[in-house]
């Protein structure tokens, strides 16, 4: 009786008859449900447009009329958002969920793996793809390890569960070939039970969508191991639309004005294209002519622990959260680098404004962050102006908490590359995929590159740009 209440339940809070593949999702999920080993898992992988948000979002619904309790978790502030505002339930990050400061006076002391305080809970991760395992040696949250901290955190013997949702033809984290998340393999290798679905047919409401229709196009492409490069179908939509470079500012400025600058996104294949897309964004369309004024939207590289008010709604502000300029305070050369005060809202947060210093040499720079030789010369030139203390563990601690070696570095945020793109969507997309050697691309390159370009075209919601695209590309 109860298992056909909750098919139906979520059946109805659909709004549409589910496809097959939901059906068998629907199942797999009743299942899991209903399994009464410790450490379940149930991955729900579904490509764009296959209703993998509308089956989750009945799910939370149907859970809520259960008085099931869930929590929604995902990899960054802005996929915390689109979970959120498609769910109708608050979202928080999966790191503000799962680590805490540790508690000590010491200002590099790091995360720890929080106490999970939560009782017959369903945990519901989005954006799963993301989620990385391989610890880099320096990371200060847990053991390095975030999907291990999350099956830590989760599994507390106190029968919570997890739900894992994410698309596997997007890029997976930096450095690795597979998203380990929604392998179900390799979830299996860390002792979990996995149930398991995938969604492949578009539901009916995606089939008048030129968004969706060539991303599934890439996406057969890669499910069919076919690696050549994809032709794009423009002539039935409205909402694809091939441009020139002649084309470009105007189409920018259109949409800057349509959908605002927040809603708007350039994403490009390296750091170096993206940096020259933001130069002439600024200084062609804004017309600002300071390295960096009022009203600016910033992206932070590299996450920080300083900043932040005791009580703010994050614990660190993080690699990839957008920040907008309010005030520009105080300028300051020195150390061989340019810093300078601002006081700053941020795009994802409600309510959150806070004073930072940050370094302007970030903004310029073609590397994705400031290098390690960066942090290892301020602390030796910082060390000079800490000599009055005696006492090297209080000098290092002082040093430490320095405002300069704190300094958040910052990149504009009109333009992105790929990577910093994922977990979040923008009415208007415009991607360019800088210089390609097409003649010379083997199968291994063509793969990559077709991931990489699902990815940036599924970013886009109301109206995709193809910015200089050869004909090749083209239908």
């Amino acid at each position: 009786m109860i298992d056909n209440f909750f098919k139906d339940q979520i059946s109805s809070k659909l709004g549409h008859i589910p496809t097959h593949g939901q059906e068998v999702a629907i199942g797999q999920l009743l299942k899991f449900m209903n399994d009464l080993e410790k450490f379940c898992i149930f991955t729900l992988k579904g490509y764009a447009g296959t209703g993998k948000t509308s089956l989750i979002s009945a799910l939370i619904k149907v859970l809520a009329d259960m008085k099931i309790n869930t929590v929604l978790l995902a990899p960054t502030g802005r996929a915390a958002k689109v979970l959120s505002s498609y769910s109708g339930k608050s979202a928080t990050t999966i790191h503000k969920c799962i680590y805490r400061k540790k508690t000590t006076k010491k200002a590099d002391s790091g995360f720890g793996i929080n106490f999970n305080k939560y009782k017959d809970t369903v945990f519901i991760v989005d954006e799963a793809s993301m989620i990385g395992n391989i610890d880099n040696g320096h990371s200060v949250f847990g053991t390095g390890r975030l999907l291990d901290d999350l099956l830590s955190y989760v599994f507390n013997d106190n029968n919570c569960r997890l739900v894992l949702l994410g698309d596997i033809a997007q890029l997976p984290p930096i450095g690795t070939n597979l998203s380990p998340a929604l392998d179900k393999g390799y979830l299996e290798s860390l002792g979990m039970k996995v149930y398991t679905t995938e969604l492949n047919e578009v539901v009916r409401q995606s089939e008048e969508s030129g968004i969706l229709e060539n991303a599934t196009l890439i996406r057969n492409m890669l499910s069919d191991e076919n690696y050549d490069l994809p032709k794009f179908k423009l002539a039935d939509f409205n909402d694809v639309e091939s441009i020139s470079c002649a084309e470009l500012l105007e189409e920018l400025e259109s949409c800057y004005s349509k959908f605002g600058e927040h809603e708007t996104k350039v994403i490009c294949r390296s750091n170096k294209y993206a940096n020259k897309y933001n130069l002439g964004i600024r200084n062609r369309i804004m017309w600002k002519e300071e390295d960096i004024s009022h009203g600016d939207l910033l992206m932070v590289v590299k996450n920080n622990y300083s900043w932040l008010p005791e009580n703010a709604e994050i614990d660190f502000i993080a690699n990839g959260d957008i920040i907008e300029v309010l005030r520009i305070g105080k300028r300051m050369e020195i150390y061989g680098h340019t810093y300078v005060d601002l006081t700053v809202s941020f795009i994802d947060y409600t309510a959150l404004e806070i004073d930072v210093k940050v370094i302007l040499d970030t903004l310029s720079l073609d590397a994705p962050a400031m290098d390690a030789n960066y942090h290892k010369d301020l602390y030796q030139q910082l060390q000079i102006d800490y000599d009055h203390i005696s006492d090297s563990n209080k000098r290092h601690e002082e040093i430490m908490k320095d405002p300069y070696y704190n300094a958040l570095q910052i990149k504009f945020a009109y333009a992105v590359t790929c990577h910093k793109s994922q977990g979040g969507q923008w009415p208007a997309v415009f991607v360019d995929h800088g210089w390609l050697d097409i003649d010379n691309m083997g199968p291994k390159e063509n793969y990559e590159f077709l991931r990489w370009l699902y990815t940036a075209v599924t970013r886009a919601t109301e109206k995709l740009y193809l910015v200089n695209f050869k004909k090749e590309f083209m239908e």
